[in-house]
This record gives C-alpha cells, structure tokens and sequence, in this order.
C-alpha cells in the first residue's frame, strides 16, 4: 500500500516539505485554513521578496542567536546558495542587491509561488483549503473543520507547518497551540519579534514627525551596533534598523519594564569634530540653522534632539556634541504581537528530536515558524523556514521507510 503523508500549513516551510515527499513517491495531501496557499509569503514580496541573504555562512548562522546550532544543521542540507539554484529551477533568478540582501529578479514573490505550485500538481500533491487543524480525536486521527463540516483524516506521517502567532489575518494566528499542549507538547508563548516599540513622544513631535524616516544612523544596545534607518510613528519606532535588534530591546523590557537604546546621529563624525564646527560663531543664526549648516543636523534629526536633550545641555556644545552621539531613547513596550513581521515562541526544542519530530507524538514532525526560534529580516527568515521544510521530510521519510 502507497504511505501517505498529511502536511498541515501551506506556507514556505510545507510547501518544501510536500516537494521532498513527493518526489520520494509519498501521496502528499495539504490542508490550509485559508482559502488559498502561501498568503504570508505573497505578503513578504509585496515590497520585494527576500529570499536569503549572501553573507559568508558562518556569519549566516549567527544570526539565529540562541537556535543557531539547531537551524545551522537545517541549513547544512539546504543553504542560501541552494535556495538560490532552487530559484533558478522553477525558472525564477535572483540576485544580490547592494545591502547584500538577494531578491528575485522581478521583486516579486507570486511569480514563484505559481511555479511552486504547478510543480507540486504535477507532482500529484493534492491541497486542501478552508480546511482548519483542530487537533486529533481518540483513536489520534486528524481533525478539520471544514465547509462540509467536521472531518477525519488518517496519514501514515504528519508534518506541522502552522506558522507563528502574528499577522493573523494571513492564516498565522497559532490557535494551534491549544491542541499541541492538550497532547503534552511544551510550547513557549508567543512574542513579537522584528517589531515595533512604543516610545512616549510629545504631542508636539508625534504629530509634526510621524510617518518620517531617520537615515543613517547607528543603534547601539548592549553589544548591538549596526548603521541603517528606521521610521518614527505615533505610537513609537518601527524599521528595518529597529528589527535588527528588537529581539534584544523586547528582552530587557521583559526584565526591567523598559529598554533604552542609543543612537548616534552624526556616525560619519567624530564627538570632537563636533564640538569644533557647532563652536564656530554663528552670527545671526538660529542655533537650528547653526547645527544644520555644520554639522548636517536638520529635520527629524533635530527633533529628536529637541525631544530628549535638556535646554541646559543643548546650551552646552560638548553636551550636545555628546547627545548627537550618544542619544538616549527609552521604549516603554514592543508593538502588539499581530503588527510583528514574525514571532518567538512556539514548540520547545526540548519537545523535539533531532529530525524534529514530536517526542510525544512519534511519526508527527513540525517545521517553519511554529518552532521556538526568531531571525532578523534580511531573507534569514525565509531561508530558514524552507530549510526547517526539507528537514522535517526527510526526517518523516526516514520514519515511514
């Protein structure tokens, strides 16, 4: 008799997983909540799909922190390169872009997901929307809910790709993890990761700056230091150079109640080149014009200095020198869970073996996003989900055989 395979999550991570099974001659059938495939990825491509990142490895790896040995072993069977030949297959090319980050050639991600999926036909793997996981029932087949009511599937294995707690709308709303923990699985709880925080701004700076980028600067925080940009919002910060260290600042302000990140708004001069040009008369001129004029600070740039630095210290050029260096900006909480590009939380490693099956549920495997495990963006994410993908079925075809 053919061994039948049920992967549950139509994301990035089951996707892959359905590939490997399929070719090894498994009768696949997916099952995804929503009524269609691969929502959340079509929403990373929406500003330009990134796909990995082009990076040495070993640098590669440090980027998934505290799970870097458990995703470096993923990785070691499926690396940024192979994502990239994988591409190149289905007949989409990338390309590195100048920040080092590799895109597909047309930015977009539905281009690939069509020529994914018509693979995966042609390769008889049989989808199955509007059908939503609801745990097992007590002889452990598979429960659905589904448009013509309550379902029962048996599948010789089972890979779990369920996705994480945020963007709910896209299907990502870890309701899962109700059925997980009623069958003895240790999930962590959900947080926000690559998110935004919320900052205490005045009245008067939240309204004339919201929606302003702050370019080129470097944030500092504990060992962090990384040059980029970020966007001030009403309620806070949010960006790219923001999720770079989100992971850490949400950490601190679980332990102490706030975290204070620090930023240097002049990084290509030095705090003494700085004292020297704001020292030079400046006759007429307001002191606004004055720092605009020598030292390049205009704009949100001095409204952030506005807002955090004393009228006393801002009267003193080596303290305001000192503060366009050293500018302190206290985050009094991350943005709610739904509003994060992605989450941390989810099963626990220690509920896993190393093929990332359930310890307390042999022959069920889980993949993506639903592990205990974060990334900054930068393609690390996504690469990392479709290698946690080829893993698992592997490890499911070594069960099965």
């Amino acid at each position: 008799m053919d061994k039948t395979a049920a992967i549950i999550g139509g994301g990035p991570a089951g996707l892959m997983a359905a590939e490997v099974l399929s070719q090894h001659g498994i009768r696949v059938d997916m099952y995804d909540a929503m009524p269609s495939l691969g929502r959340k990825f079509l929403m990373a491509g929406k500003s330009g799909l990134n796909l990995t990142h082009s990076e040495p490895f070993e640098a590669f790896i440090q980027r998934y922190g505290k799970r870097k040995a458990e995703v470096a072993t993923w990785l070691s069977k499926f690396t940024p390169d192979d994502l990239r030949e994988w591409a190149k297959a289905l007949g989409v090319e990338t390309f590195v872009g100048t920040s080092g980050r590799v895109f597909p050639v047309g930015m977009k991600a539905s281009p690939l997901l069509r020529a994914w999926l018509k693979r995966l036909d042609e390769a008889g793997v049989h989808v199955h929307v509007r059908h939503r996981w609801v745990g097992w029932d007590e002889e452990h087949a598979l429960r659905f809910e589904t448009p013509s009511g309550l379902q029962t599937i048996r599948a010789d294995v089972v890979i779990l790709a369920l996705g994480g707690g945020s963007w709910r709308r896209l299907g990502s709303d870890g309701a899962w993890t109700q059925w997980l923990e009623s069958a003895g699985v240790k999930v962590e709880a959900f947080q926000p990761s690559n998110c935004g925080f919320d900052v205490a701004w005045s009245p008067f700076f939240k309204e004339k700056f919201d929606g302003q980028p702050v370019k080129s600067v470097v944030l500092s925080f504990g060992e962090f230091h990384q040059q980029g940009e970020f966007i001030i919002t009403k309620e806070g910060v949010e960006g790219s150079l923001i999720y770079a260290a989100s992971a850490l600042m949400r950490d601190e302000i679980a332990l102490n109640g706030q975290s204070v990140m620090e930023l240097d708004l002049a990084p290509d001069k030095s705090e003494a080149a700085l004292v020297e040009r704001i020292s030079k008369p400046r006759g007429s001129r307001t002191l606004a014009s004055h720092l605009e004029k020598t030292v390049g600070i205009k704009g949100v740039k001095a409204g952030l200095l506005r807002e955090f630095v004393s009228k006393e210290d801002f009267a003193d050029v080596k303290r305001l020198a000192f503060f366009i260096k050293h500018l302190p900006v206290t985050l009094s909480a991350p943005r709610p869970l739904d509003e994060a590009i992605s989450s941390a939380g989810g099963v626990s490693f220690d509920a896993l073996n190393d093929r990332l099956m359930l310890k307390a549920s042999p022959g069920v495997f889980c993949a993506g996003e639903m592990l205990d495990w974060e990334a900054p963006t930068g393609g690390y994410l996504l690469t990392a989900c479709f290698a946690s993908g080829r893993w698992a079925a592997h490890g499911a075809l070594d069960w099965i055989t």
